[in-house]
């Protein structure tokens, strides 16, 4: 019979791979919990629409990488490629403005990209993204920077924090025909792929990873002799604000992000061990009025789970493992025994195979159990435990009465 396998693309997590996914998913929840963000549960699948019109008809993820199939009526679904759109269309939709004067939302989950697997993306990857709308003060920028900037010293992760400004709808119309015209004189030394942005979305062109493509662009006019006067007030008033926090940034010229909503501010965390960027967002100030609301100005920010999870040296420990060894017939009080240690806030693991005490620790041992809790029919009888630590093999004896207070 034939083997199954998983598909390409979808990645199985286990054992330290799994700790460490877990490690950057408490991590950025507590600090995101602390700068009081609420989650928002999100569903994995939404109509294919509205990832198109805020993502981008241009872009790489909705012309070739999004999972889009028709539902029974024929209407086109699609596994949700980002989290931003999909909390943008609960925004609208449950009329979240309306509760407060500015909302501030996280979430967490899987996403789905069908483009070539590669170190710590698969077709199948986690995201944990925070939303803040309402508020149009760069201070959100930088407090949404420095959130990322917390993850990273959280999980004692190097990494550059590069920012941008990229315009609004008054300075960009001037970037964008002045970029397009240079790219033309140099289309020559682009990418295939870079061919066909410099018309449909030139600004990607600046963020191709191919070496001819970034030769190419040394040259190119910078978004920063462009922006208007508004642009340059909020780039300057978000370097003061970060520099204030303490925050060492560097502005890259050319970091553009690849999502059509972008607007002014965005930021990257990019690792230096692995040259990739683990955590990304920005601001986008028309997004919500494009999906249909009212006019909100809008900034946020995704973490790739598994890219950081490459980086966790250290992830956080287990508790210890209680293992319970019942001897002869002291089942049903072995089983009280790991209730008891459970209420106490103990890991515990109960022994199921049967035999001699020998035995049962060469079991505890392969389970790499830290304590075995020997329950022979002595203690039933003085209702206690023997506790033995399996790393030094001190042994002792704890009352069942005392189990909440014992030091063990």
């Amino acid at each position: 019979m034939e083997e199954f396998r998983s598909v390409r693309g979808f990645h199985d997590l286990l054992g330290e791979d799994t700790e460490k996914f877990n490690t950057v998913r408490q991590t950025v929840r507590r600090v995101l919990e602390s700068h009081n963000f609420e989650e928002i549960i999100l569903p994995v699948v939404e109509y294919a629409e509205v990832f198109q019109r805020s993502i981008g008809e241009a872009t790489d993820i909705v012309q070739k990488e999004m999972f889009v199939f028709p539902d029974k009526k024929g209407r086109l679904l699609a596994l949700r490629p980002e989290g931003t759109a999909g909390v943008v269309r609960a925004f609208i939709q449950h009329r979240l403005f309306a509760l407060r004067p500015y909302t501030k939302l996280f979430y967490e989950g899987p996403m789905f990209r069908y483009e070539r697997p590669q170190a710590g993306r698969y077709r199948q990857f986690h995201q944990v993204g925070a939303e803040v709308f309402g508020i149009s003060d760069p201070l959100v920028d930088a407090e949404i920077i420095n959130i990322s900037y917390k993850i990273l010293k959280e999980l004692k992760i190097d990494c550059t924090v590069e920012i941008n400004s990229i315009g609004c709808r008054v300075c960009r119309p001037d970037y964008r025909k002045a970029l397009t015209e240079y790219l033309e004189s140099v289309a020559g030394a682009l990418c295939e792929d870079c061919i066909d942005r410099k018309d449909r979305n030139p600004l990607r062109v600046l963020d191709c990873k191919v070496p001819a493509c970034k030769t190419a662009v040394k040259e190119a006019p910078r978004i920063g002799d462009f922006l208007c006067e508004e642009c340059e007030k909020h780039r300057r008033e978000l370097t003061d604000y970060l520099n204030s926090m303490g925050i060492p940034y560097v502005e890259n010229p050319n970091l553009v992000r690849g999502l059509d909503y972008y607007t002014r501010t965005v930021f990257e965390m990019v690792s230096q061990e692995l040259g990739i960027t683990v955590i990304a967002g920005g601001r986008y100030d028309y997004l919500v009025e494009e999906m249909g609301g009212a006019p909100t100005p809008a900034v946020g920010f995704a973490v790739g789970v598994e890219r950081l999870a490459m980086l966790v040296k250290e992830p956080v420990q287990k508790k210890p493992l209680y293992m319970v060894l019942p001897m002869g017939d002291t089942l049903h009080y072995a089983l009280r025994v790991c209730e008891l240690l459970r209420e106490s806030g103990k890991r515990v693991e109960l022994s199921y195979r049967k035999g001699g005490l020998k035995k049962q620790l060469e079991l505890a041992n392969r389970l790499r159990a830290d304590y075995a809790v020997i329950v022979g029919e002595d203690e039933v009888k003085e209702e206690n435990i023997s506790v033995k630590n399996l790393h030094t093999g001190e042994q002792i004896k704890v009352s069942l009465k005392d189990i909440f207070s014992a030091v063990l």
